[in-house]
C-alpha cells in the first residue's frame, strides 16, 4: 500500500508540474518566410529541448519563466531569444553559410555530419517526401524517391506476395541493412523461395513499419560492413522515428484503382506527451485494409494441359485471380527519451505490426482435380473446381532500450535491442483429395518465425580534428519451423502448398559477437581522412575481417569530391542455412512435389554439398557533390561491387544430369523422399555489379508568385556473373541445372537496369501541387534452356500527380493519382512454351518486375492536427 501511495504521489507531482509548466509555441522561418525544419529548440542551460517539424513549427513547455530560448542549425547562425510568459514567436534565421546542410546519422559512428561533409553519398528524406509518392507503404514510398531503392509487389508467389522483396543497388534483399533509429532491424523469417526477384534470399519486412511514425529516412549509398558488420554490402537503410512533435495528427486515408478493385483505406494517429523535466513520449496508432486486384490474362485455353473444351469457352480466364493480394493490418509504435541529468538520457523505442493477408493460388479445373467430393461445391451445383487460397498471420515486433551518457570524457551508448518476425500460414478453399470426403478444406499448414537478441554498447570522442568511434555487439538469433496439421500434408498434401511436415519442425540458435573501431581526420577544412575495422565470430562458420578507408575533399564551399574503398561480408542467415519443405511445382506441363533440404542434412551431405560460408566483397565508390547554394544541389557517384560465394538457391536436380545421363546418387534421393526433384542452398557464384547514380535538387524557386522544386534521379546498374557456377563433384555435370539461365537473369535482369526520376513540386498560398516521372528500364526473362523464348520487357514512364490544400493551419486535404497515364508492363510472349506464361494466366511478367501491372489508382485523405 504504502508503493502504492507512493506512485501516485510521483505521478501525481508530474502531472502538477506538467500544468504549471509554460507552455511556447512559434514558427522559424527563413528570410523568405519559408519554415525550416529541424530546427533545435533548446531552454538554454538544460536539457529540455524540441525540434520544428516539416513547417518549421514547434511547441515546447518551459521549466522556469523567465527563460531563454536557444535556436540551432548547422548551416544558420544561432539565435537566442528571452522569453517571459506564453508566446507565440517568430524566428527568422539567416544562413550561416550557403553550402552547409542538415545533419545525418548514417555511416558516422564516430560523430554525426553533414552530407557535405561526409565521405560517403547519403540521402537523407523528409516524410514529406515520401508521402508525395502517393504509394502505401515505406518500400513503394522508396521505390518512387530512391533511384536505387527497387520493391514490387508479387503474386500468386505464397507468402512472398504479403513481403514484397526490395533490394538497393540492384544486389538483392539480403544485401541491404536496415536499421531504425541506428539500430539493427530484425530480418523476416520468410525465405523468398518463389520464382520472384530475390529468390533464395532473406530480407526486412519494410512493411511492418508505419509510415506516420517515421520522421525521416536516411539512406547510405555504400558498403558499410566495416562500420554495421553484416548484410550492409549494397548500403544501409536507416529509418528515424518522430520525436517530441508539437501536435497531434490525423490521417485518413482510401483509394481505388480505376477498374473499381483494390480498394484501400487506412488511418493513423500519432501523438506526442511530454513529462518531466524534457522527457516525451511519441506514439503511433494505425489501421489499413487492402483489397485484392485481377489482371489474370484471359487465353480461353488451357494449353498449360493441352485442354480447350467447353470449361475454358465458359471461364475464359481459367478461374485465375492475379494481383495484389488482399490485407488487414494494424501497428502502434513509440518513441521515447528522459533526461535524467545534464549528461545521461535513457530511451526506448519499438513497436508492433499485425498483418492478416490472403493471396491465391493457380486455379484448379475440373480437368485437373476431378472432384471435390462436395466439400467445395454448395449442394445441388455442377462441381467446377476451386482457386486455392494463401492466407498469411504475420507479427513483427522491435523493441530497443537503452542510455546515451558520458563515460570519462566519451560519448557513451548502451543499448538492448530484441526483434521478432513470424509468418503463420493457413490454406483455405482446397482440400487434400487423398483424404476423399472427410478431407479439411482449411489447413494449418505450420509457420516460421525469426528474432534476435542484440547488445550494443558504442563510444565516440573528438581530440580536436580526430575523431574516434569504439564499439561491441553481441547477437543470439533464432530460426524456428512448425510443422502444420497432419491432413495438410499426408498422401501429397492440400492442394496448392503441403503444409510443413514434422520433419521440417526446428529450433536452431546461433551467437555472433562483434567489435568495431572507426577513426576520422580532420586534416583541414577541406581535407578528411577516415577509416574502419570490425571483426565479427559467428558460432556456427568461424569469423571474419573487414575494413574500410574513405576520403573527402571539400572545393571551395560549393563542392565536395569523395571515395571509398571497403571489404565486407554477408553471413548466411539461418534460414538459408536449415530451411526445409515441400511445395507443388508446375513444370514441363505436369503438377509435381519438390523438395527442399537444408545445408545441415545427410542427404545433402552425401552428395558432397558444402556447409555454407560467408559471402566476402569488395567494394569501390567515388562521388562528387556540388552545392551552390542551401536550394541547388547535384550529386554523381560510381560505384563497383564485387561479391564472391554468393548463397544460392539451385534450380530444381532431377535423376538426370545436364546431359541427360542418369545419376543414381540422385534418383536414390528422389525415390526415399517421394519427391520428383530437390533443391538446396550453395555458395555456388561470384558476381560484379557496377553503375552511378545521380541526382539533382532545386527548391525555392520563384515563379508564378509560388515556390517551385525540381528534382531528378538516375540509376545505371549492371551485375555481370563471373568465373565458373561451383558444383560439388557428385554433381559436376548440374552446373546448368543448379544455376540456369534463368535463375542467373534473376540476379542480373530481373531489376530495371536503369531508372530516371524526374518530378516537380509547387507551392502557393495554401494549395500545393507535385507532379513525378518515374522511368522503369527493361527487364529480361531468361528462359531456363533456350535462348530463343527469351524476353526483354521495354522501359515504361510512370506519372504520378498529387494535389494538397490547407484549409486552415489544422486541416489539410490531399488527392493522387497514381500511374495516371494507367501504365502497364509489355505483355508475355510465351513463344510456344506455355509455362512460361503458365498456359496464358498470366499476361504480365511476375518473375521479374519493373512497376507492377495495378494500372492507374486514385487515393485521397485528410489530415487533423490538434
Amino acid at each position: 500500500m504504502r508503493q502504492i501511495t507512493k506512485l501516485i504521489t510521483i505521478f501525481t507531482l508530474l502531472c502538477f508540474s506538467s500544468m504549471i509548466a509554460q507552455t511556447v509555441k512559434g514558427k522559424v522561418t527563413d528570410e523568405t518566410g519559408q519554415g525550416i525544419p529541424f530546427i533545435d529548440v533548446i531552454e538554454k542551460g538544460t536539457t529540455n529541448g524540441v525540434s520544428t517539424n516539416d513547417n518549421g513549427e514547434f511547441t515546447i513547455q518551459l521549466n522556469k519563466v523567465p527563460s531563454v530560448l536557444v535556436f540551432s542549425s548547422l548551416g544558420y547562425a544561432t539565435i537566442e531569444k528571452n522569453v517571459n510568459g506564453a508566446a507565440n514567436l517568430s524566428i527568422v534565421m539567416k544562413e550561416d553559410s550557403g553550402v552547409l546542410d542538415e545533419v545525418v546519422l548514417t555511416g558516422n559512428r564516430a560523430k554525426p555530419r553533414t552530407i557535405l561533409d561526409s565521405a560517403v553519398p547519403i540521402d537523407n528524406i523528409s516524410v514529406g517526401e515520401l508521402q508525395a509518392t502517393g504509394q502505401t507503404n515505406i518500400d513503394q514510398m522508396l521505390t518512387y524517391t530512391v533511384p536505387s531503392y527497387n520493391s514490387t509487389n508479387q503474386t500468386i508467389s505464397d507468402a512472398t506476395a504479403h513481403f514484397d522483396p526490395a533490394d538497393l543497388r540492384g544486389l538483392g534483399p539480403s544485401r541491404t541493412l536496415v536499421l531504425v533509429n541506428g539500430k539493427r532491424k530484425n530480418q523476416s523469417a520468410l525465405v523468398y523461395v518463389n520464382d520472384t526477384p530475390g529468390k533464395g534470399e532473406v530480407g526486412t519486412d519494410m512493411k511492418s513499419i508505419p509510415t506516420a511514425a517515421i520522421e525521416r529516412v536516411e539512406i547510405l549509398r555504400d558498403g558499410a560492413s566495416a562500420q554495421y558488420g553484416s548484410d550492409a554490402v549494397a548500403g544501409v537503410v536507416n529509418i528515424i522515428l518522430k520525436k517530441n512533435v508539437d501536435f497531434t495528427q490525423v490521417n485518413i486515408n482510401s483509394g481505388v484503382t480505376s477498374r473499381g478493385d483494390g480498394f484501400n483505406m487506412d488511418a493513423d494517429v500519432n501523438h506526442t506527451l511530454t513529462f518531466g523535466n524534457g522527457g516525451f513520449l511519441n506514439a503511433t496508432l494505425g489501421f489499413g485494409y487492402q483489397d485484392y486486384t485481377n489482371r489474370a490474362g484471359q487465353p480461353g485455353k488451357d494449353d498449360l494441359f493441352g485442354v480447350n473444351n467447353q470449361w475454358t469457352k465458359d471461364n475464359p480466364g481459367l478461374g485465375m485471380i492475379v494481383g495484389q493480394p488482399e490485407m488487414k493490418k494494424g501497428d502502434l509504435y513509440i518513441n521515447a527519451e528522459y533526461p535524467l541529468n545534464d549528461d545521461t538520457v535513457i530511451y526506448a523505442f519499438g513497436g508492433g505490426n499485425l498483418r492478416k493477408g490472403k493471396s491465391f493460388a493457380l486455379y484448379r479445373p475440373p480437368y485437373w482435380i476431378t472432384d471435390d467430393f462436395g466439400l467445395l461445391t454448395p449442394s445441388g451445383q455442377t462441381y467446377n473446381g476451386f482457386q486455392p487460397t494463401f492466407e498469411t498471420n504475420i507479427k513483427d515486433i522491435l523493441f530497443t532500450a537503452g542510455s546515451r551518457f558520458k563515460l570519462g570524457g566519451f560519448n557513451a551508448d548502451l543499448s538492448a535491442t530484441y526483434g521478432g518476425n513470424s509468418v503463420d500460414y493457413t490454406i483455405g478453399n482446397t482440400i487434400n483429395p487423398s483424404l476423399g470426403g472427410n478431407s479439411p478444406t482449411s489447413f494449418d499448414a505450420g509457420a516460421y518465425a525469426f528474432s534476435n537478441i542484440i547488445g550494443n554498447f558504442d563510444v565516440n570522442r573528438s581530440f580536436g580534428e580526430v575523431s574516434i568511434g569504439l564499439g561491441v555487439e553481441g547477437r543470439q538469433e533464432r530460426f524456428e519451423v512448425t510443422a502444420g496439421q497432419q491432413e495438410s500434408y499426408v498422401n501429397g498434401g492440400a492442394q496448392s502448398f503441403p503444409g510443413l511436415q514434422p520433419g521440417n519442425a526446428l529450433n536452431e540458435t546461433r551467437v555472433n559477437v562483434g567489435a568495431y573501431a572507426t577513426l576520422d581526420w580532420d586534416v583541414n577544412d577541406n581535407f578528411l581522412i577516415g577509416g574502419a575495422a570490425r571483426y565479427e565470430n559467428y558460432s556456427d562458420f568461424g569469423g571474419n575481417t573487414s575494413w574500410k578507408i574513405n576520403s573527402r575533399y571539400k572545393i571551395g564551399e560549393a563542392g565536395v569530391l569523395r571515395a571509398s574503398y571497403s571489404t565486407g561480408f554477408r553471413a548466411p542467415s539461418l534460414h538459408q542455412v536449415y530451411l526445409s519443405n515441400v511445395q507443388t511445382l508446375v513444370s514441363g506441363g505436369t503438377i509435381s512435389n519438390q523438395g527442399t533440404f537444408n545445408n545441415v542434412s545427410p542427404v545433402i551431405k552425401d552428395l558432397g554439398v558444402a556447409s555454407l560460408f560467408a559471402e566476402t566483397s569488395k567494394n569501390i565508390s567515388a562521388g562528387l557533390t556540388v552545392k551552390a547554394s542551401r536550394d541547388f544541389t547535384i550529386s554523381f557517384d560510381y560505384y563497383n561491387v564485387r561479391v564472391d560465394d554468393r548463397v544460392l538457391f539451385t534450380g530444381e536436380i532431377n535423376g538426370t544430369d545436364d546431359n541427360g545421363n542418369p545419376n543414381a546418387d540422385v534418383q536414390q534421393i528422389l525415390t526415399a523422399n517421394n519427391v520428383t526433384s530437390i533443391k538446396f542452398f550453395i555458395n555456388a557464384a561470384s558476381t560484379i555489379t557496377q553503375g552511378y547514380d545521380f541526382t539533382l535538387r532545386h527548391k525555392n524557386i520563384n515563379f508564378a508568385s509560388g515556390k517551385l522544386g525540381l528534382n531528378a534521379g538516375l540509376n545505371v546498374n549492371k551485375t555481370n556473373l563471373e568465373g565458373e557456377v561451383k558444383t560439388p563433384t557428385k554433381l559436376n555435370n548440374y552446373k546448368n541445372k543448379i544455376f540456369n539461365r534463368k535463375e542467373q537473369s534473376r540476379i542480373t535482369s530481373a531489376r530495371p537496369n536503369m531508372k530516371f526520376l524526374f518530378g516537380a513540386d509547387y507551392k502557393i498560398g495554401d494549395f500545393t501541387a507535385n507532379l513525378n516521372n518515374t522511368y522503369f528500364g527493361e527487364v529480361t526473362w531468361r528462359h531456363a534452356s533456350d535462348s530463343f523464348k527469351d524476353q526483354t520487357f521495354g522501359g515504361k514512364v510512370v506519372t504520378d500527380l498529387s494535389v494538397a490544400y490547407d484549409f486552415t493551419d489544422k486541416i489539410s486535404f490531399r488527392a493522387q493519382v497514381n500511374n495516371l497515364f494507367d501504365v502497364f508492363p509489355d505483355e508475355i510472349d510465351p513463344k510456344g512454351d506455355p509455362v512460361t506464361d503458365l498456359g496464358g494466366r498470366f499476361r504480365y511478367p511476375w518473375e521479374v518486375n519493373q512497376f507492377g501491372f495495378n494500372g492507374t489508382s486514385f487515393k485521397a485523405g485528410l489530415t487533423f492536427k490538434f
